[in-house]
């Protein structure tokens, strides 16, 4: 199966090594992602530069760190909000945009070096696209791109020759691991989860868990949606399927291992046997300053990993009757198609409906089933499709939301 970093060079020059700083666009600046990340630009500012920064609603953090970052430009997805970040920002050199278009826009610009994609969600695919197309260094840390439309980035990651780097901390360990190394001598890849704060709790527990509870994940700081998805495991369903597509997989060379600890943050097992881990603390900083700095190793001042404050490291299989979200992921993977994008597309809706109380933890399950039994399958989508089977899907789920038996 192809892979998506085909494309990506172990010798290629280091982006602090260049003759400017690396400008980047930093797609979704106001998430948990998006500001990590400009913390790592202000810590490397002598050869990183906050060139854009797009945000979906936050207006008010997006003009804060327009203040800060003095980028070169600042768009607004919701075109609600464009009045007040004009007007906030009319006294600075910044230029100002609005709306899905102008993001698409910025992140093939010709003066971005690098282009952070770290929106949530579906909305994340469009500006990858246009990114891949102009052929740019892609720090990717959107995996909804490759669950809805893995085949089709992997054919244009291919046509124009860009750069994916992966930004997802199970994704960038795995990538390191691989340096230096065929992709030939790879007999699997084992993807870690922490488990989530649900890990230990039965079924009959699960079905009367609180959104406030889902929110508290034991080891990382993540946005509501991505903390929601951890707690369901179909945030590591999603990586299964991601890590198909960025490094050439079949489903049965993808393992899940619960790790409660966070430390190990993946590893790859090698056809001779061998194995090998990236370890490190639960920190979203270190695989963004990889991701920036690659293929050099830049010095940071992060915290360092004290294996005498980690005594005991502990491992155990998913329970996917529990946590039926994984299993539904790698049966999606598996039929390929439009069947991740309409996975995909239920699981945000339900998300969004938990998160508003709207749907309990469990029936979010009952109805990504439902979904995946009647949804309409293509098996060579094209664009147009994925964006047919998400708008469909969306409607479907708000149905099934609605109806008697989750009401």
């Amino acid at each position: 199966m192809p892979s998506i970093l085909k494309n990506t060079s172990f010798f290629d020059t280091a982006p602090c090594m260049s003759q400017h700083k690396q400008r980047i666009a930093v797609l979704g600046s106001t998430g948990s992602i998006g500001t990590q990340a400009l913390e790592v630009i202000a810590a490397q500012a002598d050869c990183l530069e906050a060139y854009a920064l797009t945000a979906n609603n936050n207006v008010d953090l997006l003009i804060r760190q327009a203040l800060r970052y003095q980028p070169e430009f600042v768009a607004i997805a919701n075109e609600a909000h464009y009045p007040k970040l004009k007007s906030e920002l009319a006294h600075l050199p910044i230029k100002v945009f609005a709306g899905s278009d102008a993001i698409a826009q910025i992140a093939a610009m010709d003066a971005v070096d690098t282009v952070l994609t770290a929106m949530v969600g579906y909305s994340g695919l469009r500006p990858t696209i246009e990114a891949v197309k102009a052929g740019k260094r892609i720090a990717l840390a959107n995996k909804e791109t490759l669950v809805v439309a893995g085949e089709l980035i992997t054919q244009l990651v291919a046509n124009h020759r860009a750069q994916v780097l992966p930004v997802d901390s199970e994704h960038s360990a795995i990538f390191q691991c691989l340096v230096g190394e065929s992709s030939r001598s790879i007999e699997k890849v084992i993807l870690t989860a922490s488990g989530g704060p649900f890990r230990c709790k039965t079924t009959e527990e699960l079905r009367h868990v609180s959104c406030r509870e889902a929110l508290k994940h034991p080891n990382w700081n993540m946005g509501a949606k991505i903390t929601i998805d951890s707690a369901s495991m179909m945030n590591k369903g999603f990586e299964v399927i991601e890590a198909k597509w960025l490094f050439g997989l079949e489903a049965e060379q993808i393992e899940v291992l619960v790790h409660p600890q966070s430390i190990i943050h993946s590893m790859v097992q090698f056809t001779d046997g061998s194995l090998k881990a990236q370890l490190g603390l639960p920190d979203m900083k270190l695989p963004i300053h990889y991701a920036f700095a690659y293929p050099e190793r830049v010095e940071s001042s992060f915290p360092r990993l004290d294996f005498a404050d980690y005594p005991q490291l502990s491992f155990e299989k998913p329970d996917t009757r529990r946590f039926r979200n994984l299993a539904l992921a790698y049966r999606a993977m598996e039929l390929g198609g439009n069947a991740a994008c309409a996975l995909n597309a239920a699981n945000e809706v339900l998300v969004a409906a938990f998160l508003e109380e709207r749907i309990a933890f469990l029936e979010m399950s009952d109805v990504l089933e439902d979904i995946m039994q009647k949804m309409h399958f293509i098996a060579k989508p094209v664009y147009e499709d994925y964006v047919a089977t998400d708008e469909e899907i969306r409607r479907q789920t708000e149905e099934l939301i609605r109806s008697p038996r989750n009401s």
